[in-house]
């Protein structure tokens, strides 16, 4: 039975869950030890010309595991990090099995100029492209079921209404290619053959995960450590107890430069205002 057979529309579902004020199962998503690496290949990661915010990691790996040239890389590297690639690989394998039994709403075509709120999506293997928003809270979680490949070229997600990069998933049965796009979320090429992701020039904010191979060849991954939202309050209340004003509210937001508004002519161009993006200095 293909995918797509097995989805059904969960509107109504999640509508009754909110009323009975329980959470829906979908919203439930757990990456375990894998939410420690930005970047996650099952048999070798190769970085060419790009740079990576976060740790990267190789498991079960080969004989060339781990490739770098001329990438920055603001994270722990192979082999340092092959024993916790070995538990966050089996951690990411069970997120990508959970994820593909859920159910979902079909939104077929290249998502161009679409606007969707928090939910789970079935989406076709036509390549992406254009511009995708996703309007919700910060608590809001999309997911999106691919039945096949991911590919896109092009292809911007835009997040309005404090939704958060991190609280997107991207799970295709196939590979995925993305080409000169602007991605935000956590993908999860989970297939044993053709799990495997390419990343060409553009950006990734969030999380690479495969089952096979990651290719990078002039991208840039920036990590959800990296893409953290400080707390508002506590930001607010470290500056009234701290005398260095290079905080993330750094005038106690009497102008509106508070811990919401992301940096602007920095290296990261996700960080948030404040120097760490957790409220506080490296």
């Amino acid at each position: 039975m293909k995918t797509f057979q097995k989805f059904l529309s969960t509107g109504w579902l999640a509508t009754a869950a909110l009323l009975a004020g329980a959470t829906p199962a979908w919203a439930q998503v757990s990456l375990g030890a894998a939410s420690g690496f930005s970047v996650l290949g099952g048999t070798n990661v190769t970085c060419t010309a790009g740079v990576v915010t976060g740790d990267v990691g190789v498991s079960p790996g080969s004989a060339v595991p781990y490739t770098n040239t001329g990438c920055t890389i603001a994270g722990a590297t192979p082999p340092a990090t092959n024993a916790a690639a070995a538990v966050a690989r089996a951690d990411f394998l069970n997120a990508y099995a959970a994820l593909q039994g859920q159910t979902c709403t079909a939104m077929p075509g290249d998502l161009a100029g679409q606007t969707l709120a928090p939910g789970v999506y079935c989406l076709d293997a036509v390549a992406k492209a254009g511009t995708l928003t996703l309007t919700g809270p910060s608590t809001g979680i999309w997911i999106f079921l691919v039945n096949g490949a991911l590919t896109g070229t092009n292809f911007t997600v835009a997040m309005i209404g404090g939704g958060q990069p991190c609280n997107v998933y991207w799970v295709p049965s196939a590979a995925v290619t993305m080409t000169d796009s602007a991605l935000k979320g956590n993908i999860l090429a989970g297939d044993a053959t053709i799990g495997s992701i390419t990343l060409t020039r553009g950006t990734l904010a969030g999380r690479a995960l495969a089952n096979v191979a990651l290719t990078m060849t002039g991208a840039s991954v920036v990590g959800c450590d990296a893409l953290s939202v400080p707390d508002e309050t506590s930001c607010k209340d470290r500056h009234h107890h701290d005398k260095d004003h290079d905080k993330c509210d750094r005038d106690g937001g009497k102008h509106g430069r508070d811990c919401d508004r992301p940096r602007t002519g920095h290296l990261n161009p996700f960080q948030w205002n404040d120097r760490d993006g957790k409220g506080g200095k490296r």
